[in-house]
């Protein structure tokens, strides 16, 4: 396939409601596209799910913009690619900015499952018709307000729930949640907001035969994880200290995680997210799929990679009207019986994305043409 023309969307997309976690609230998602045509005239997309701010990752959408511009697209208009698995040759120059490069790897795959005829999950090694699913809730200004909104996703079909946590939020939301629900599928996300200083009270986490602990210290820690995994019964899950296949295989050596959470931005791309699938059984570790707030897009390859066998555990995709008012795709995911999301077997993203609705609310377009 012969790329021709790369088009850059960037939009902001107000979220139904506030979300919270330790780095702080978010009102509206800044979101970037890229839509990649080939000489045929077929098309391929992909998201960007870096934030308005380096809180999670050191990428901002402002600077993943830039860098698509000047450094990735140019690297790719006009070249001839096989497959995408060369996107990482013809980029090879250009460190680090995996998000970026995670966009415009989903956008190569889309075009090409699109031209070969293949849905996205048969390419990254997906075998399920359906994936099980759960909802992330975050920080709340109450714990009244948190156990409303459990109870409403609860009630909305959800059979998982994942609480943000935070130091002096932790024990007692996790508390009232048992109380209140009893042995609901549960687990918290801390988003590295806590020391070893703090294991104290994360061992006081233990009695509520909670799913797993995710990312409990610093976002780029293994060592101080594997002390912990060994003080805790609560499992440790990885999220942010796992950027690669590399980072799987050390954490699962030194015993620093026994699940990881796959996100396709965090680690470069849908490819590099199957590579660690592929590897994790024989690693010995559990995994799901993580989400970054993404639209219908994003979500795509979440559930694609969802599908995969080694997926474990109820992945962070949800309904996109968890998250908007109106999705940029159609049709829009929607949660099926038994908290689960059907993986399309058409061609591609399996949904179609509404480009007028993406022109129309577009702050800024930029193509190479």
């Amino acid at each position: 396939m012969e790329i021709r023309k790369i088009t850059l969307y960037l939009l902001e997309m107000r979220l139904r409601s506030p979300f919270t976690t330790s780095f702080g609230t978010m009102s509206v998602r800044p979101v970037l596209l890229a839509r990649i045509e080939e000489k045929g005239g077929e098309e391929g997309w992909g998201e960007c799910v870096a934030g308005v701010g380096p809180w999670y990752s050191y990428e901002t959408v402002d600077i993943d913009y830039m860098v698509s511009r000047r450094y990735i697209a140019p690297a790719l208009v006009g070249a001839e690619i096989e497959e995408p698995g060369e996107f990482r040759r013809l980029t090879g120059r250009i460190r680090g900015y995996p998000m970026a490069k995670a966009m415009f790897e989903e956008a190569l795959l889309d075009l090409y499952a699109r031209l070969r005829g293949l849905s996205l999950a048969e390419l990254l090694g997906g075998r399920k018709g359906r994936v099980k699913v759960g909802v992330s809730i975050g920080i709340k200004p109450t714990i009244d307000e948190l156990l409303r909104e459990v109870g409403r996703r609860l009630e909305e079909g959800y059979e998982r729930i994942k609480i943000k946590i935070k130091p002096g939020w932790d024990v007692e939301p996790v508390k009232r949640i048992r109380e209140e629900y009893g042995d609901i599928l549960l687990q918290v996300d801390a988003n590295a907001s806590y020391t070893l200083k703090d294991l104290y009270f994360l061992r006081k986490l233990d009695k509520y035969e909670l799913l797993m602990l995710e990312q409990p210290f610093h976002y780029d820690d293994l060592l101080e994880h594997s002390v912990a995994a060994r003080k805790l019964s609560t499992p440790i899950c990885l999220d942010e200290s796992v950027k690669s296949l590399h980072d799987a295989v050390l954490a699962s050596r030194i015993g620093a995680a026994e699940i990881v959470n796959v996100k396709p931005g965090r680690v470069g791309g849908p490819l590099e997210g199957k590579r660690i699938l592929d590897y994790a059984p024989g690693l010995g570790l559990g995994a799901w799929i993580g989400g970054m707030l993404e639209t219908g897009v994003g979500r795509s390859f979440l559930v694609a990679l969802a599908s995969h066998p080694a997926v474990t555990f109820h992945s962070d995709i949800s309904a996109s009207s968890r998250y908007w008012h109106e999705d940029i795709v159609d049709p829009p995911w929607e949660l099926k019986e038994g908290s689960s999301l059907e993986v399309p077997r058409k061609p591609g993203l399996g949904v179609e994305v509404k480009t007028e609705h993406v022109e129309k609310r577009a702050r800024e377009v930029w193509s190479t043409a």
